[in-house]
This record gives C-alpha cells, sequence and structure tokens, in this order.
C-alpha cells in the first residue's frame, strides 16, 4: 500500500522534517529520507503568487445590508459631530453675536426669535429627521447600483483583479 490511510509507504513511516529541513535526532537512522521535495535555491527570491479573479455578481441583500449599518453609524457619528459643534458654538458665544447684530440691525421686528431656532432640541431634531432620510436615500440608491453592477457585469464579465502575494 503506498500512500495510504495509515500514513505507512513501502520504506515505513513517515517522519517529519524540521522547518530547515535539517535531519530531526529521531532521522539519523534514515538519511535519505531527509532529503528536500525541492532543492532549495540560496540567493534567488522566491516568486509571489498571481491570481487572477473576477468579481462578475454582488449580492444585492448582502449590500442593502451593509450599506444600512454603516449609514446608521455615519448617521449617528453626523448627530454628534453637529452636537459637538453646537457646544462649542455655544461656548465661544456665536449665538448671542448673531441675535445682537439681528436686533441691532432692526430685523427681529418681525417676532422671529433667533433663541428658539438656534437652541439644541430643534438643530438636533433637524439633523436626525435629515440623518433618517440619508440613510433610507443612501441605502436604495447603492442597492440600486449593486443590481445595475449585475447587469452590467453580465454583459461584460465583471471587474478583473489581480491578487499577489508579498
Amino acid at each position: 500500500m503506498v500512500g495510504g490511510a495509515g500514513g505507512h509507504d513501502a520504506h515505513g513511516p513517515r517522519v517529519a522534517r524540521s522547518a530547515s529541513n535539517q535531519p530531526l535526532i529521531a532521522d539519523k537512522d534514515r538519511p535519505d529520507e531527509n532529503k528536500p521535495v525541492r532543492p532549495t535555491q540560496r540567493g534567488k527570491k522566491p516568486r509571489a503568487r498571481r491570481m487572477n479573479l473576477s468579481l462578475t455578481r454582488i449580492d444585492a441583500w448582502s449590500v442593502a445590508k451593509v450599506t444600512f449599518m454603516l449609514s446608521v453609524a455615519g448617521a449617528l457619528i453626523q448627530i454628534i459631530a453637529v452636537a459637538l459643534l453646537w457646544s462649542l458654538l455655544k461656548v465661544v458665544g456665536v449665538f448671542d453675536q448673531v441675535t445682537q447684530i439681528v436686533s441691532s440691525a432692526g430685523l427681529d421686528a418681525g417676532g422671529v426669535n433667533l433663541a428658539n431656532i438656534f437652541s439644541l432640541p430643534t438643530i438636533l431634531s433637524g439633523i436626525t429627521i435629515f440623518s433618517i432620510a440619508e440613510i433610507v436615500l443612501i441605502t436604495i440608491l447603492v442597492t440600486i447600483f449593486a443590481l445595475l453592477y449585475n447587469v452590467v457585469s453580465a454583459l461584460v464579465g465583471g471587474v478583473h483583479i489581480t491578487l499577489g502575494d508579498d
């Protein structure tokens, strides 16, 4: 039996060699089994392996799920960034200066209260509504682009990628 399930061949049991192809202590009695499978070439760098792949189809449902989750993360970042920016502008006193400029110019006669317009709850409500609309729109658009990619890929064969091993 040559190379059978038991791991024995005509010369006896197989013995593992070290990574440096030096015989192990147990291999001293069988020097002919310690030859490397390929002769090692000193000084030459091994060639990098290359693999050609084609991206021919994208699962639209998978794209929709990933896009939705990334959009939600982006919306949360956007809401937190706006809250921090509002806090910074409030600390610096920008809103007070804008209110003072508007009142000195006589434009507040219409009864518009800028303190209510620039309040944190109003700003966060607006940015939250905008972020929800943005989540829905981005998810739908990217899913449509994935479906369009599948149609175009069926016609031209997809995107060809060459991967290399360093």
